[in-house]
């Protein structure tokens, strides 16, 4: 079973995420791109690689939380499946790794997962504005899996490192999406910092922490950026959602609270 060592522990506290390679199962992944394939947008054909050369008309799939348009497709209906939820959130090595950093016995299994996130090659479009966002939800732990191979610029998950250490303190609540001043200053500050495209391979995961600074990037690869998103919340996350920041940002990361990497 993969674990993490007490150096990655610290980078993760330091940068706010953290790769592990070919982590996933690979009879999982296969099952989940089969599926993706199968409920594919009309005009996007597995066979065909210029179809997958966005953009792409605007659709909902009414129930399913199945959506795409332009440069995305999600598809969303799959994410509460059991054998989906295990290839990302409960595999034993992942729900470890999760444990390690917020502490044994503390999460809540997820019932599903958002899903499948496909970002579709940009073509020949000019290069856009890089800017980074924190997400709005409550939770603690976010995972992002590739269940297929992301080239470099090819759509993969970017991170501003450190940035989770000015964001946190940045809402007037530790999980709520209440804003200070300050928030708006520092992501223009950061959109001026260099930023770190997690490219890889099928298999590999990453965590990050739920306030660092984050994109999905900008896909100029010629292949579909296929992904799976997860987040990981502790039991007692709607008691301290509205609690405010802490003086010590890692109070409730039972795992590695005590853990010194220079924050």
């Amino acid at each position: 079973m993969t674990r993490l060592s007490p150096e990655e522990i610290r980078f993760f506290k330091k940068n706010g995420y953290l790769i592990k390679r070919r982590v996933m199962d690979e009879n999982l992944m296969a099952r989940a791109r089969e599926r993706l394939w199968e409920n594919a947008p009309p005009e996007v054909d597995c066979n065909n690689p210029d179809t997958w050369v966005g953009p792409i008309k605007r659709y909902n799939e009414e129930g399913t939380g199945n959506v795409g348009g332009e440069y995305s497709w999600k598809y969303k209906g799959i994410g509460g499946e059991d054998w989906i939820v295990r290839m990302l959130a409960t595999d034993p090595s992942i729900w470890g790794m999760a444990e390690q950093l917020l502490g044994e016995g503390n999460l809540v299994v997820p019932e599903r997962i958002r899903g499948i996130y496909c970002l579709l090659p940009e073509g020949n479009i000019p290069q856009r504005p890089v800017t980074c966002h924190t997400d709005a939800h409550p939770f603690h732990l976010g995972v992002v899996g590739y269940i297929d191979d992301v080239a470099p610029n090819g759509g993969g998950f970017w991170v501003w490192p450190k940035s989770h250490r000015m964001f946190y303190y940045d809402y007037h609540t530790q999980h709520g999406n209440e804003q200070t001043e300050q928030y708006e200053k520092h992501v223009a500050f950061f959109n001026q910092q260099p930023y770190v495209d997690c490219h890889g391979g099928a298999g590999d995961i990453i965590f990050w922490h739920h306030r660092l600074g984050h994109s999905a990037g900008h896909n100029r690869s010629k292949r579909i950026r296929k992904a799976v998103l997860c987040d990981f919340c502790k039991k007692d996350l709607e008691k301290t959602t509205d609690e405010p920041p802490c003086e010590d940002m890692w109070r409730d990361w039972h795992g590695i609270h005590q853990i010194d990497a220079d924050c």
